[in-house]
């Protein structure tokens, strides 16, 4: 069927190549051909494609039992939630389909802990310029981006965004009717920006100080991402809510928010649900996905790796300056800022075999699976040379 016989939804704009196989960090066509997966389903592949693991909890769960909505206990949510209470600064957990509705659950919770307080006026959520969130209404208004809210009506009140890495700008914004403060550690449509640790302690320091509280959004940043297990963890600064998804499912759809007890004392019986969110099928496969993530051993690959990989888009930097303004991100989610629009470097390194994202901010961006080794870098980053080289060589004839 050609795109224009399609019935899907035009809002996407996929390239030709469609793909019908995957294992670890290579996915095939249905030509035959051959990739080298940089992207992960954007950070979700934790563990590459198929991965035995997932895989067998998968098939084991799908013989057994598949849904009983949350109407009954599930016994790999209890499983799940004590393995996040135990590495995290959280008490409890909600699981969730995906991260919006994780988004979603978490900025509820923010002012539902106000209103518990006896402060229902505390609505005013502060996000960051070049966040993103999600796709619901309240997660697009919570990014602020003019591109996603346009045409969707009014804008919702109560939602607020500061210049990201401005402490000064977020104090000028605080006030009697702030509940919460929204800030992904790892920026990632935004131009995967990390936010320093002195910035994150900051935040921290004014939300105890003005009795507000702190959300991080993990969904692209965490399970594993950055060299542990949420990047947060790296500023020694712990929130009170935090909402997760992508790559805690290996590639299975789930996301969940946690939170501390203190922050979730006004979400009582009644005031939130889910129907698939936590089915037995999600939470087979996240169980076995954390099992892996978590392991120490699997984390210190990770920053070996990932050291590899900075050091190579470094490198990339040095070679080409007039084409790369600089590295950002952290661990294995990493951007490469580009002088020109990202989107012709991603179609050239697609030719080359090698499939890659973009982000706002002129950024080509790399969210390989965690499997990801020394010689898959030295590949993509091959790819990504040759490209760059051809890219100044066209300019110049």
């Amino acid at each position: 069927m050609s795109a224009a016989e399609s019935h899907i939804l035009p809002v996407y704009s996929p390239p030709e190549q469609n793909f019908v196989r995957g294992e670890g960090c290579w996915i095939w066509d249905d030509k035959g051909d051959k990739y080298l997966d940089c992207i992960a389903g954007i950070a979700v592949n934790a563990l590459g494609h198929a991965p035995p693991v997932l895989v067998k909890a998968l098939t084991e769960q799908a013989g057994k039992l598949w849904h009983t909505s949350n109407m009954f206990k599930v016994k790999g949510q209890e499983e799940l939630a004590a393995k996040y209470v135990r590495d995290s600064f959280a008490d409890v957990v909600f699981f969730t389909n995906s991260g919006t509705e994780a988004i979603e659950g978490a900025m509820k919770t923010a002012r539902k802990y106000h209103t518990a307080n006896g402060q229902p006026e505390r609505v005013d959520i502060i996000g960051f310029q070049g966040s993103f969130h999600g796709r619901s209404y309240a997660a697009i208004n919570a990014s602020g981006n003019a591109n996603y809210l346009d045409g969707f009506g009014p804008r919702l009140p109560g939602f607020i965004q500061a210049p990201f890495g401005d402490l000064d700008a977020v104090k000028a914004l605080v006030g009697p009717t702030t509940a919460a403060i929204i800030i992904e550690p790892v920026q990632g449509e935004g131009g995967v920006r990390a936010a320093s640790d002195e910035y994150l302690r900051g935040l921290r320091q004014l939300a105890d100080d003005n009795g507000f509280l702190i959300i991080f959004d993990e969904v692209q940043s965490g399970a594993g991402r950055t060299g542990k297990m949420w990047a947060h963890q790296w500023s020694g600064v712990t929130p009170d809510i935090m909402a997760v998804a992508k790559g805690v499912g290996g590639g299975f759809p789930m996301g969940a928010f946690l939170a501390t007890k203190e922050a979730a004392k006004g979400m009582a019986r009644g005031v939130h649900g889910t129907t698939f969110g936590g089915n037995p099928l999600a939470m087979a496969v996240g169980n076995a996905c954390y099992d892996e993530l978590s392991k120490p051993e699997f984390l210190d690959r990770v920053n070996v790796v990932a050291n590899h990989l900075t050091q190579a888009l470094e490198g990339l930097k040095d070679r080409h300056p007039d084409l790369v303004v600089g590295v950002t991100g952290k661990g294995l989610l990493r951007g490469l800022k580009l002088r020109i629009d990202p989107k012709g470097i991603q179609g050239k390194l697609r030719d080359r075999k090698v499939l890659v994202g973009v982000a706002g901010d002129n950024v080509l961006r790399l969210a390989p699976p965690l499997v990801i080794d020394e010689e898959q870098i030295r590949h993509a980053v091959d790819a990504l040379d040759a490209v760059l080289a051809a890219q100044m060589a066209e300019a110049s004839a």
